[in-house]
């Protein structure tokens, strides 16, 4: 992990420097806002950024934002001032630390921004045997392509391919091809010089150059335009890259990784997606399982979040009921993992006591299901499907549901394996990346009533609808709402662009997303 401090911290720099470094993380200092940003420009970057909050915060979010550099900050500041610490929150930072730096304090932050829970844990034969093929090809500098639906972890098993090479000490740099408009991604990886379109207030490097000696992992490279792909292919071959508004070529030396939830060769086949590019970085391809071919690590995973969302909430220990359990398996998981994780969220929160049975348990819509699999969605007499049905308005008590069969059953005698370095001795999770956000979106009833609603209206209008109300679900986010819809953001914005060219009211893009629009 790289740290910048930035300011005096009034004094207690080398302290708190020689807290992180102990803790494993890089660090490098600047006296000002404007050291800071020409640092966060350079190639060197950082994952998180310490800062006095006697500086201006607020100047300096802001410009990260206008330039769409992402990274956390905490401030920093002389005892447990509350005002001060007041302010640092509302300018934009993510935490504030009182001084004189607290070793486990700073330790405390440093793992819960850096969000170094990247481990992949399983039990399934099939998601077993993809870890093995992938720790086999880590050590090689070869291109890789990680396919699989969306949720089902591949930037995690990138990350895994990156701590098991040689160059697991060196940066680890990630873009989302589908999240960045097609206008600012040729910035975001190659980088520009000063003024070579409007709002470049200075010389930024891009992603390929922050990689360098490192891995450059390109997710959901589908979605890059076709322009794009003939810049990126000659810097694959060429391994330089041009600068926008630059004559001098710079030499790279990454490795690649590449993502895409779509079938790459049928993209080739129909001319959205370059061959000789997809030759490039497909040296080496691993397909990561989807969770209904790895039913084994349902319950593991369910586990895992239950108790970590129980944790976050406060409150007590919890446990998945037999009913509970034999549910989360006989369900489709169109939004793998990240479904799963939204699922246990939400029973947490509406579970009663220690047991979580199938009252709280809330899945999505069959019309969400992939064809063929088993449909599960909420009990007819759940509270959550009846919240007050009980005598005075009551939540009733539940009553214990038998879902359908189960597709498959987990073969007996499998043992958990952990992959990567455990996160204060216990496994973290697969499948889940730290920044991810909830990727379940509720939809129409599936009940026969709900069914018959459909009937006479045509199936633009039912699309529409279902656009719009997982759009509104995501709060606006564009990258969320594609991924539980299954299709591609680029389609997603033709089709709001279509909406709103006919009087329909669109919902807005999410905060994150206008930070890089």
């Amino acid at each position: 992990m790289r740290l910048l401090i930035v300011g005096t911290l009034e004094g207690y720099i080398t302290a708190a420097g020689k807290i992180a470094m102990k803790r494993g993380a890089k660090v490098s200092h600047t006296d000002s806002i404007e050291g800071a940003l020409n640092a966060l420009r350079a190639a060197a970057g950082a994952d998180l950024v310490m800062i006095d909050v006697k500086l201006d915060i607020a100047t300096f979010i802001d410009s990260l934002k206008s330039e769409r550099i992402t990274i956390p900050v905490v401030a920093c500041g002389i005892g447990t001032d509350a005002a001060a610490a007041v302010r640092a929150i509302r300018a934009g930072a993510k935490e504030y630390l009182p001084l004189p730096p607290n070793a486990e304090l700073i330790a405390a932050v440093l793992e819960a921004v850096a969000e170094e829970s990247h481990s992949i844990v399983c039990s399934d034969p099939a998601m077993l045997a993809t870890l093995r093929l992938a720790e086999q090809v880590a050590p090689s500098d070869a291109s890789v392509m990680i396919t699989g639906e969306s949720g089902t972890g591949k930037e995690l098993m990138a990350r895994f391919i990156h701590r098991k090479s040689r160059r697991a000490n060196e940066a680890f740099v990630a873009v989302n091809c589908a999240a960045i408009p097609e206008n600012l991604l040729e910035s975001e990886l190659f980088g520009h010089e000063k003024g070579a379109f409007t709002g470049a207030v200075a010389r930024r490097l891009g992603k390929f150059e922050e990689a360098n000696n490192g891995t450059l992992l390109l997710d959901e490279l589908s979605e890059m335009h076709p322009r794009l792909q003939a810049k990126l292919l000659r810097a694959i071959q060429e391994k330089e890259i041009d600068r926008i508004g630059s004559s001098q070529p710079v030499k790279v030396n990454v490795r690649l990784i590449a993502t895409s939830n779509r079938n790459l060769e049928a993209e080739v086949r129909s001319g959205n997606f370059r061959e000789d590019l997809y030759f490039r970085l497909n040296v080496f391809s691993v397909a990561i399982p989807s969770l209904r071919e790895r039913p084994a690590d349902i319950p593991m995973i369910a586990e895992h979040f239950l108790k970590k969302y129980a944790e976050a909430n406060g409150l007590g220990d919890k446990r998945l009921t037999e009913d509970a359990l034999l549910m989360l398996k006989t369900h489709h998981w169109r939004g793998n993992v990240r479904e799963l994780e939204n699922t246990m969220h939400r029973a947490v929160l509406l579970s009663r006591g220690e047991e979580v049975g199938p009252e709280a348990i809330m899945l999505t819509s069959k019309l969400l299901a992939p064809e063929g699999s088993a449909q599960a969605s909420i009990p007819a007499d759940s509270p959550v499907a009846n919240p007050f049905a009980g005598p005075g308005g009551t939540v009733p008590a539940a009553q214990p549901q038998q879902p359908s069969a189960p597709l498959v059953v987990q073969p007996p005698g499998s043992l958990p394996t952990s992959y990567g370095p455990p996160k204060g001795g216990k496994s973290g999770p697969y499948g889940m990346a730290a920044n991810s956000s909830a990727a379940a979106a509720a939809s129409a009833g599936t009940s026969g009533a709900g069914l018959a609603a459909l009937i006479g209206r045509t199936v633009a209008d039912v699309e529409r609808d279902l656009i719009l109300e997982t759009l509104t679900h995501c709060l606006g986010n564009r990258t969320h709402a594609a991924n539980i819809l299954g299709i591609s953001i680029r389609t997603l914005r033709n089709k709001l662009k279509q909406y709103g060219d006919e009087g329909r009211s669109v919902p807005a893009p999410g905060n994150d997303e206008r930070a890089t629009a």
